[in-house]
């Protein structure tokens, strides 16, 4: 019997399992065909079990009564991560919620294969938490405890980049330096590494490591930006006040994934009610109120990442928010949600650059661009990409699958 070996990827959006024995690797069905689950989960207000992935998202927009959580890695590397948050008349601890995912990934491994494995890779972003070196730490170490508590005795972390240069290598022909960018959910990671056919098969490739950098920017912070720019004002975002400005956190939390649910605490309402009275025009917060009072607002996050989704390939898109709200659609450009997210574009501009400047290299001396994750068919990513290296060809893989099977082959060459 072949030895077989296993690679997970727990992504912010997505999460991908994979296996390799001596023949490849090959990714592993999570929800029905698909090798893909999202990183959701829906916990039931009756206390029945909780479902994952689409399923989880399927069960929150037709109205069940519960909580539906996604963004669930963001809470790693946060002050989210020691806390709890209520589902009906309980609370549950986030990393009880982690764990119950993890969980559920653990028996999606044994029905396909994987029984009896204990040994695997993990995939980490290069910096969980930017400049912080004990919260980022702090964040790999809870990785590792979820992964022990499903049976997983030796785990290893790989860096996601590294496990994308990986699968690269397996279409290659010739040895070149390529500098992998992964614009995950979460994260923006960065490597150079040197590939080869020949290099493929050394058991020691730390050599071949030439620079990793990352930054805490990825595709949920572009579906933010777009919903402060587009959306929340029609809610009353920066809206003034007889006193000043609408609060502004309300609306922070209510476009940020793994927030939302914090808008549902007891006196949120009430205090939103409240503000509607020296609010300037009440109508906007109106509309508030009704996402906040129907717990629509996971719904509003899904429209807002269906409109960013639509603008990869068409210069507009309507945002269909009217029955969430009681107001109107907006339409969102391309052009304003590239303005949108210049700031966060700069940040991985800058963390490119300075991948480069680690390796000691100039921008000709990278034979390939390597683009996965969820974001990285962004034409405004692409373009910052090669404002950088003008002269290197862009190549792309399996955008939510390519780090997964990457750590199915590192976990192969550590273990197998």
């Amino acid at each position: 019997m072949q030895a077989v070996s296993c690679g997970i990827d727990f992504g912010t959006s997505n999460s991908t399992l994979a296996l390799a024995d001596a023949s490849g690797a090959r990714l592993v069905a999570l929800e029905g065909n698909h090798v893909t689950l999202p990183s959701a989960v829906f916990w039931d207000a009756e206390g029945a079990p909780p479902l994952f992935g689409r399923a989880a998202i399927a069960a929150y927009v037709e109205g069940e009564e519960g909580r539906l959580m996604r963004g669930l890695k963001s809470t790693l590397g946060s002050a989210l991560i020691h806390e709890k948050t209520r589902v009906g008349n309980r609370a549950i601890a986030f990393t009880d919620v982690l764990g119950r995912f993890f969980g559920h990934l653990r028996a999606r491994l044994d029905a396909t294969g994987g029984e009896g494995i204990d040994r695997a890779v993990l995939g980490r972003p290069v910096h969980f938490v930017d400049g912080d070196a004990a919260g980022d730490a702090a964040a790999q170490d809870v990785l590792e405890g979820l992964a022990r508590k499903i049976g997983l005795n030796e785990v290893a972390f790989q860096y996601e980049p590294i496990a994308a240069a990986l699968h690269y290598e397996q279409g290659i022909a010739r040895e070149e330096l390529v500098l992998i960018v992964d614009i995950g959910g979460g994260t923006s990671d960065f490597s150079i590494v040197r590939v080869s056919p020949e290099r493929a098969r050394s058991a020691d490739r730390q050599a071949d490591i030439l620079a990793n950098d990352g930054v805490r920017v990825g595709g949920t912070d572009f579906d933010r930006l777009l919903s402060l720019a587009e959306v929340m004002p029609l809610l009353g975002y920066n809206q003034p006040t007889r006193t000043g400005t609408l609060p502004r956190h309300y609306f922070l939390d209510l476009a940020t994934w793994h927030r939302i649910n914090a808008l549902y605490a007891q006196g949120v309402t009430n205090d939103l009610k409240a503000l509607r009275k020296i609010a300037s025009e009440p109508e906007r917060l109106d509309r508030m109120i009704r996402v906040v009072t129907t717990r629509a607002g996971h719904a509003l996050a899904m429209a807002v990442e269906a409109a960013k989704i639509t603008l990869t390939s068409a210069p507009e898109a309507t945002v269909r928010i009217a029955d969430l709200t009681g107001g109107p659609d907006t339409l969102a450009t391309r052009a304003g949600f590239e303005a949108a997210i210049a700031p966060p574009l700069e940040r991985v501009s800058a963390a490119i650059r300075a991948t480069l400047a680690q390796a000691g290299l100039q921008p000709e001396a990278i034979g390939t661009v390597f683009l996965t994750g969820g974001s990285s068919s962004l034409p405004a990513l692409r373009a910052a990409v090669t404002a950088i290296l003008p002269e290197a060809p862009i190549a792309s893989g399996d955008d939510f699958g390519s780090v997964g099977t990457g750590l199915a082959l590192d976990a192969r060459r550590r273990f197998g």
